[in-house]
């Protein structure tokens, strides 16, 4: 089955998170039989499906809020609200990592940020020393590794499932700069063969980043095949 990014959401990068680590709450129904007939609510907008995501249980309570057009005042404090999470997020996962490096006796310093709906950590060279380059591993990983290791302990902190992206001796930034140069590479060569294009296997990652480049172009990408072989394929217009 195919995917298709959806061009104005970002995906994770597609990590599974174990199984033992999701939890929802089940909210409880008010029985509303014998209230009288209320006016039809207007019905929730589609959901467009994204690189690694999965549908959201059915049990998971749904907050409502107004907003207007413009985007009133009802979406600052949800907005101030997240942010604060994935700051937390951070700062949870800094101290994570930092005391995995002091156990481990390995230099580098931490630089954390926030990176549109997600929180991002890096792993830099320190003054004391050059980060060990076997914390990425081979095609990244043991890098992948790590930060599976520390989604799970920001979601053992916050009781929040996390999306933290954890980069390690720029790696993760010089591979999203080769990928933007092969998506723009691939998106010309369909736009002038009129054909669609298969690109080479790739990490939900590096699918994301295709994507996003691909859908800037005004251009459609779908990924195909199953790990380690799902691959984006690139439709002409």
């Amino acid at each position: 089955m195919s995917d298709t990014q959806s061009p104005d959401l970002e995906t994770t990068d597609g990590q599974p998170v174990a199984a033992t680590t999701e939890g929802t709450l089940v909210p409880e129904v008010a029985e509303a039989a014998s209230e009288p007939a209320a006016e039809p609510a207007a019905e929730p907008a589609s959901e467009t499906g994204t690189e690694g995501a999965t549908e959201a249980p059915a049990d998971v309570p749904t907050v409502l809020a107004d907003a207007t057009d413009e985007g009133g005042a009802a979406d600052k404090p949800e907005k101030g609200s997240r942010l604060r999470q994935l700051e937390r997020e951070g700062e949870v996962a800094a101290d994570f990592l930092e005391t995995l490096l002091d156990i481990a006796d390995l230099d580098g310093d931490l630089d954390v940020d926030v990176d549109g709906d997600r929180a991002a950590i890096a792993i830099v060279d320190s003054e004391e020393g050059r980060v060990p380059r076997r914390l990425v591993g081979s095609d990244g990983k043991v890098l992948e590794a790590l930060q599976e290791l520390t989604r799970l302990a920001v979601q053992v902190q916050t009781g929040e499932r996390s999306r933290l992206m954890l980069d390690i001796a720029g790696h993760r930034a010089e591979r999203r700069a080769a990928l933007v140069v092969l998506a723009h590479t691939a998106i010309a060569d369909v736009k002038e063969s009129g054909e669609k294009r298969s690109l080479e296997p790739m990490t939900a990652f590096e699918r994301k980043v295709v994507h996003d480049e691909v859908s800037a172009a005004g251009l459609v990408s779908e990924s195909e095949g199953v790990e380690p072989h799902r691959h984006i394929v690139i439709l002409p217009a």
